[in-house]
C-alpha cells in the first residue's frame, strides 16, 4: 500500500491536467447516467474528487489512499467530504445509495476482500457502479502510457468480466447488469462522438471499459409481510369486473383492488359500482380516469395506491389472478425489485395469442434483452409489480424518458433499467378472454412498439 500511495502523491500534480482528457469526461458522463441526482454517494479511489462531484450527490464522501490527492479535492469540491485511507481498510458508520469504483480494481491488491468490506456501508437498495478496463486494451494501453497519452499506472491487475462477476458472487453481491464503453477514448472531432455512441454498442467485447451493476445478495424476509394494491385498468370490461373480484386471492397483509375505468361504451362503470357494494367486506377502490389510454389509467391507480406493493391486473382475466401470488411471492424473497410476467413459457391455450402476435412478442423480447441488459421474455405482458417505494423513483424520474408510453409496460420496464432495479421475469399461463374483445390493434401498436424500441435504443444504449 505505501508503494502505491507514494506513486499517486507523486502524480497529484499532474491529476487536474490529465483528468481533463477525453476518456475522463466519458467517464463522468456514463456515471451520470447509472447515478440518479442527489443519491448519497461513496466514491473508493477518489482522486481529486471531480468524478464524485459530477454526478451531483445530496451527500458525498471521497476515498482515496494519497493524502496529496484528498488535499487537491477538499479544495476543488469544499462541499464533499474527502477521507484519506486505504479502500480496503476504510470504515465509517454511514450507508450510501450507491458506492463507485472507478478503475480501481486495476490496482487493488486483494479485489475479494475490497468487495467483503463494501457490505459496511450497503442497504437491500444499495448499488454498486464500477469500471475496469478490458484486458484485450492491454498492449494498446501500455503503448499509450510510453507515448504520454495516458496517464501512468501503478502494477495492474487484468481481470476478464467472468473474473469480476466471479468475486462479486464469492463476496455475496448480486450483477444486475454489464455494459460495455468506449471504443475511441482521444477526442477526435466528429469521429470519437460517432464511435462511442452509435458503433460501441453493436461491438461490446472491443470496448475499454467495462461497467457493472450490481447489489447486495438479498436475503429472504420470510417472517415479513407487505400490504398489496391491485390496479385494473377496465375499460369496455362488463362481463369481467365481478370474477376479478371472485377469482383475486388475499395476498400479503391485506389487498385492496383499485378499478380505473376508462371511458367505456358500456356499463363496466355502473357494474363497479354493483359489484363494490355487493361486496363489502373487500377493500375495492373505483375511479374514472381523467386522461386516455392504459398508462395513464396505472399511473393514477398507482398514485392513490395505499398498500406497500403494487401489481397490475388486466381486467380481460387472461392472467389468472391466482398467479399474483407469486409475483408477490419474488419480491417477498428478494430475488427480484421489478417483478415482469411472462406468457411464452408455458403452451398458450388456443385463441389466446395469433401467430403474429406471439412471433412479434420474441422479436421484441430479443430486442429489450439487448436493450435493458437483463433478460426480458416478454415485454407485452400486462402483469407487472414493484414496490410502492420504486414506483415513486420511477415516477420521479420520468422525465428522462417522457410521457411515450400509451401502454405503460415500458414506461416501467425503462424506469427500473433506469435506476438499476433487478428484474425477474415469472412465467404465468396466458388464457384466451372469456368476455370482450382486445383493445389492442395488432399493425398500429406494433408500429408504435416499433418506435419505442428505437426510442429507448437512444435513451439506454446509444448514450
Amino acid at each position: 500500500m505505501n508503494g502505491l500511495r507514494d506513486f499517486y502523491n507523486k502524480r497529484a500534480e499532474h491529476r487536474p491536467r490529465e483528468i481533463k482528457r477525453h476518456y475522463h469526461n466519458l467517464i463522468h458522463k456514463y456515471y451520470l447516467f447509472f447515478i440518479p441526482g442527489q443519491s448519497t454517494v461513496l466514491e473508493l479511489g477518489c482522486g481529486i474528487g471531480d468524478l464524485l462531484a459530477s454526478v451531483n450527490p445530496s451527500q458525498g464522501v471521497g476515498v482515496d489512499v494519497s493524502n496529496a490527492m484528498v488535499e487537491i479535492a477538499k479544495r476543488r469540491h469544499p462541499e464533499l467530504k474527502f477521507i484519506e485511507s486505504d479502500a480496503i481498510d476504510f470504515c465509517c458508520n454511514e450507508k450510501f445509495d450507491y458506492i463507485i469504483a472507478s478503475d480501481l480494481l486495476n490496482e487493488l491488491w486483494d479485489v475479494q476482500s475490497f468487495f467483503d468490506s463494501l457490505h459496511k456501508f450497503s442497504t437491500p437498495k444499495t448499488r454498486l457502479v464500477l469500471n475496469f478496463y478490458n484486458y484485450l486494451w492491454r498492449p494498446v494501453l501500455s503503448i499509450a502510457e510510453k507515448l504520454g497519452f495516458k496517464s501512468p499506472s501503478y502494477l495492474q491487475n487484468w481481470l476478464s468480466v467472468k473474473d469480476v462477476e466471479n468475486l462479486l458472487y464469492l463476496s455475496n453481491w448480486e450483477v444486475i447488469h454489464t455494459e460495455t464503453k468506449i471504443l475511441c477514448p482521444v477526442k477526435i472531432p466528429v469521429i470519437s462522438n460517432f464511435l462511442n455512441r452509435w458503433i460501441a454498442p453493436l461491438f461490446k467485447n472491443f470496448c475499454l471499459s467495462i461497467f457493472i451493476v450490481a447489489r447486495p445478495k438479498p436475503e429472504p424476509k420470510r417472517d415479513e409481510e407487505f400490504s398489496c394494491s391491485i390496479v385494473v385498468p377496465c375499460r369496455n370490461e362488463v362481463g369481467n369486473i365481478e370474477n376479478v373480484l371472485k377469482e383475486t386471492p388475499e395476498i400479503g397483509k391485506w389487498t385492496e383492488i383499485i378499478f380505473v375505468e376508462g371511458h367505456s361504451q358500456d356499463n363496466t362503470w355502473d357494474e363497479i359500482q354493483r359489484v363494490k357494494a355487493k361486496y363489502p367486506d373487500k377493500r375495492i377502490t373505483a375511479i374514472q380516469q381523467t386522461g386516455i389510454g392504459k398508462a395513464n389509467a396505472v399511473h393514477e391507480g398507482f398514485e392513490i395506491a395505499s398498500g406497500d406493493f403494487l401489481m397490475i391486473l388486466d381486467a380481460d382475466l387472461t392472467v389468472r389472478p391466482e398467479d399474483l401470488k407469486k409475483f408477490y411471492q419474488a419480491a417477498k424473497s428478494g430475488s427480484g425489485e421489478f417483478i415482469n410476467g411472462v406468457r411464452l413459457v408455458y403452451p398458450i391455450e388456443k385463441e389466446a395469442m395469433r401467430f403474429l402476435n406471439l412471433l412479434a412478442n420474441k422479436l421484441f423480447s430479443i430486442a429489450f434483452t439487448w436493450l435493458m441488459g437483463q433478460a426480458i421474455k416478454d415485454t407485452l405482458c400486462g402483469t407487472k409489480a414493484l414496490f410502492k417505494s420504486d414506483y415513486s423513483r420511477i415516477s420521479k424520474n420520468r422525465h428522462y424518458f417522457g410521457e411515450f408510453d400509451p401502454f405503460g409496460d415500458f414506461d416501467l420496464l425503462f424506469g427500473a433499467k433506469k435506476l438499476n432495479l433487478k428484474i425477474v421475469d415469472i412465467p404465468i399461463r396466458y388464457r384466451p378472454r372469456s368476455y370482450g374483445t382486445t383493445n389492442i390493434h395488432r399493425w398500429r401498436h406494433g408500429w408504435l412498439l416499433m418506435k419505442m424500441v428505437l426510442f429507448a435504443a437512444r435513451r439506454l444504449k446509444f448514450i
